[in-house]
């Protein structure tokens, strides 16, 4: 078996519909997904109360982030006057493509950034296929033995106190 050509394996590219336009967000280079990376893992490093290196996170790098992440969509949106907001969503969804896959930006995508949006409702989780597992009676073993019934008391009789 052969390798196929990979660009024909991978879609590489993100489609984000804003305001009735499709921008296509290309594949990043190797050196801003391999920033993207860096700068994701030290987000959450800090997050959880780490120490962070400080040439991850400089000014500099954050300024640009937006930009190369989003390569020429990032043009045509400002060229287009897309509000700051729509902008930064998608910069972010790519930055969870980049980091993460297109699966888990398209969740950040739906939720607009919401976390509390990508879970499930409760009427959601109890119609789930898991659901209806959890509340099937477990089979009894099957192993050929049993625990002995406990011998019957005499009537009136009470349990010795120690």
């Amino acid at each position: 078996m052969a390798f196929e050509a990979l660009d024909e394996l991978l879609d590489e590219s993100l489609h984000l519909p804003i305001r009735g336009t499709v921008y296509t967000v290309p594949a990043p280079s190797a050196e801003v997904g391999l920033r993207t990376q860096s700068l994701v893992h030290a987000a959450a490093v800090a997050a959880d109360g780490g120490r962070v290196d400080d040439q991850v996170l400089n000014d500099a790098g954050e300024r640009d982030l937006y930009a190369d992440v989003l390569g020429t969509a990032y043009e045509q949106m400002v060229a287009d006057s897309v509000p700051w907001p729509a902008l930064k969503h998608a910069a972010i969804t790519a930055m969870v493509w980049i980091s993460q896959d297109k699966a888990a930006a398209e969740k950040y995508w739906n939720s607009a950034g919401d976390p509390s949006r990508t879970a499930p409702n409760r009427a959601a989780r109890r119609s789930s296929p898991s659901a209806a597992a959890s509340t099937t009676r477990s089979r009894g073993s099957t192993s050929g033995t049993s625990t002995r019934p406990a011998p019957a008391r005499a009537p009136g009789s009470r349990k010795r106190r120690r």
